[in-house]
């Protein structure tokens, strides 16, 4: 049987390498694209930093105002708010580029995408590195965007690969060279395994994949669960057999607002979601769509963010209804909530065409 060989791709500091692209003098300064809050001034959150503001410990996630004394020695630094349209745009037409160069196409986000080409390269891994170079040099050619190629024989390692040496870089790891690869990284560099997780290794003393890998998956299972601890015993060995699936971006509409104070009270919260239902609801209807997905998205005042969805049993285009869900979704994440809440948000998605259902009933 042929090996796979699969790519990842990741493009380097995704909305702060658009914003360069629209101003090249940009590229010199350090650059934060920022989502504001409607409390004006400082509020809000880091979405992406440039290389240049990484170096002063600037990350996506942390507050504005903290970002702004990391950089205050810095008198060139520029605050930007988020361009999402201009985004999707640029990501669009990057997407357009890798997706004809593929066997089968996984779209992920606005900036990553996995691609299959085991039958566009004849399963040849120099073939498959020309078609990786390729790919970058279209993309930089046509859109001045970098990016960075992860290739290997599944998603797993891939995804890892692609970060190995960023920005701009190109890592192939052979089905030979697996090992060598994986066990001198830390815990953290397998997608899934997070700073609690590590910090159990570490007391255990295991610093490295190559450490974790004297673990037998019963321990693993017992430490961690049936689920995640097979998952784990599979990652730091580089297995994954999950499929390269065809998915397109998941059209979905929502709202976000920032709340006059922070709250985890539940008639204050629930408020403002029914608030957003009714945005979100005349956005849908104005759009002839119908939705079978509800979610809540509660942004806590730590600015760390809690989501919450449910899959409704029909499409439907009842105000009522995403109401009600929203409102059961709200009681299930405040039952053991102890931090407030600053934003509250609610989209939906799973979107079908209003008339594709013209014989559903109960959308009015």
């Amino acid at each position: 049987m042929e090996a796979r060989i699969v790519f990842h791709i990741d493009f380097d500091y995704f909305y702060a390498q658009c914003e360069e692209i629209r101003k090249p003098e940009l590229k010199s300064k350090p650059v934060c694209v920022c989502v504001f809050s409607d409390r004006g001034g400082e509020s809000g959150a880091i979405a992406t930093a440039n290389y240049n503001a990484r170096k002063f410990g600037v990350k996506s996630g942390i507050p504005i105002i903290f970002a702004k004394n990391r950089l205050k020695d810095q008198p060139d630094a520029v605050f930007l708010p988020v361009d999402f349209d201009y985004y999707e745009k640029l990501s669009g037409q990057a997407m357009e580029i890798m997706e004809k160069n593929c066997d089968v196409f996984e779209y992920v986000g606005r900036d990553e995408a996995f691609l299959d080409v085991t039958r566009n390269t004849n399963s040849n891994w120099d073939e498959a590195k020309k078609l990786g170079i390729k790919i970058k040099k279209e993309i930089k050619e046509k859109l001045n965007l970098t990016c960075s190629i992860g290739i290997s024989t599944n998603k797993l390692i891939s995804k890892i690969a692609s970060d190995f040496q960023k920005p701009d870089g190109l890592t192939i790891v052979l089905p030979e060279k697996k090992e060598e690869f994986l066990e001198p990284l830390k815990p953290t560099d397998i997608p899934g395994i997070g700073k609690k997780t590590e910090e159990r290794f570490l007391e255990k003393n295991f610093h490295s994949i190559k450490d974790l890998k004297k673990l037998d998956v019963f321990s693993l299972n017992q430490e961690f669960g049936r689920k995640n601890g097979t998952y784990i015993f599979n990652a730091i060995r580089g297995i994954d057999n999950e499929p390269v699936k065809k998915r397109e971006a998941n059209i979905q509409y929502s709202k976000v607002m920032t709340l006059k104070k922070d709250s985890i009270e539940f008639e204050f919260l629930l408020e403002g979601l029914k608030q957003l239902c009714q945005e979100v609801y005349q956005i849908v209807l104005s759009k002839n769509k119908m939705f079978k997905s509800v979610g809540i998205q509660l942004i806590q005042s730590d600015l760390s963010i809690k989501t919450k969805s449910k899959m409704l049993k029909n499409p439907t285009l009842n105000l009522e209804e995403l109401e009600k869900n929203v409102e059961q979704l709200l009681k299930i994440s405040l039952e053991e909530q102890k931090v407030t809440i600053r934003r509250v948000g609610v989209k939906v998605s799973e979107l079908s065409d209003l008339r594709e259902q013209s014989n559903i009933t109960n959308y009015f």
